[in-house]
């Protein structure tokens, strides 16, 4: 176990003149106290390396309360300052696949040093360590909370990526005016619906942890860069809150196209009804088996019966078109 955990974690250490990424040979070769200035990135992949998270802490002299945080398999979103550190836990969305799974991630603060523990490997971080690596930028001029603050840009950055090309090929929130109220387009409104929702709450965690970090009381936290992030992650959930609007908006349409056709279904029936009531009432009448029924003796009754029948269903007609029902 001791070999994977080791396979699966990376320790960079830069500062502004230098970079340094080389394999970890041991767990003792970690430590949270460094000589110089030089920021320490730990990158873990994987959280159930209990025994050797328990070694690192005891080693490194970290908060003892750490362990029980990462071993927590269900963390809601957190974030806690214990002594000299700073904890953070979120869920983050898995934008890979159709499913939209979770990823839980803890960032550990600690005086010139990031820990930072992804639930499963590969992340959207690579862009980070190329730009240690290059120099590109001030990241080697800044402390670790700049480094907190890119990681969580770039998930940010990720959910505005996958929401913008997700969005943009939704099929039903892109048709501004064809709405179908058929079975297969309720569907789809309600399918993309739920994606949108999906993407609000990843959003508004993100917010909120955000929200916790600018109001952590500690001198390391620069609250300059947490506030844009904040700007960030309102206008994601500004967008995602618009096209929420516009898929409601959809689907009370539908359920109104719906009533009208119903509507329109019983008027044409109540019409049909109004004018063949009295006709049938009529059949009924001369329809009976009595033997003295005087208007069945008469020559030209059949013909008279069916000319009121007919003046009956003309007038029907003409109240109707009068007060514009059809």
């Amino acid at each position: 176990m001791k070999n994977t955990f080791l396979d699966n974690t990376s320790l960079i250490k830069y500062s502004k003149e230098t970079h340094e990424c080389e394999p970890i040979q041991n767990i003792e070769d970690i430590s949270f106290v460094s000589e110089d200035k030089s920021i320490h990135w730990l990158n873990t992949y994987g959280t159930n390396y209990t025994k050797e998270f328990k070694q690192i802490i005891h080693h490194t002299y970290l908060d003892d309360f750490l362990l029980k945080l990462i071993s927590d398999e269900n963390h809601p979103n957190k974030v806690l300052e214990l002594d000299n550190v700073i904890f953070v836990a979120i869920k983050v969305l898995k934008t890979e696949t159709d499913n939209f799974n979770t990823e839980q991630m803890f960032f550990i603060l600690a005086p010139n040093h990031l820990w930072s523990i992804q639930e499963q490997k590969g992340d959207y971080f690579e862009w980070i360590r190329e730009r240690i690596r290059d120099n590109k930028g001030i990241v080697r001029s800044k402390k670790n909370d700049y480094l907190l603050f890119l990681l969580l840009e770039s998930i940010i950055d990720n959910y505005e990526e996958t929401y913008n090309s997700l969005s943009s090929s939704m099929t039903t929130l892109m048709q501004k005016s064809d709405v179908r109220p058929t079975p297969e387009f309720t569907q789809n409104v309600e399918k993309e619906k739920n994606t949108i929702i999906t993407f609000k709450k990843a959003a508004i965690s993100l917010r909120d942890i955000i929200a916790k970090i600018e109001k952590i009381e500690h001198h390391k936290i620069n609250k300059k860069f947490y506030s844009e992030l904040s700007t960030q992650v309102n206008n994601l959930l500004n967008t995602i809150d618009f096209d929420l609007q516009e898929m409601e908006s959809k689907i009370n349409l539908i359920f109104s196209i719906q009533g009208h056709r119903l509507n329109e279904v019983m008027k044409t029936l109540t019409i049909f009804s109004v004018i063949f009531i009295p006709l049938t009432f009529l059949a009924g009448i001369y329809g009976m088996n009595f033997k003295n029924i005087p208007e069945l003796e008469t020559e030209y009754g059949y013909f008279v019966l069916l000319g009121v029948m007919l003046l009956i269903t003309l007038v029907s007609i003409y109240l109707f078109k009068k007060k514009k029902w059809f």
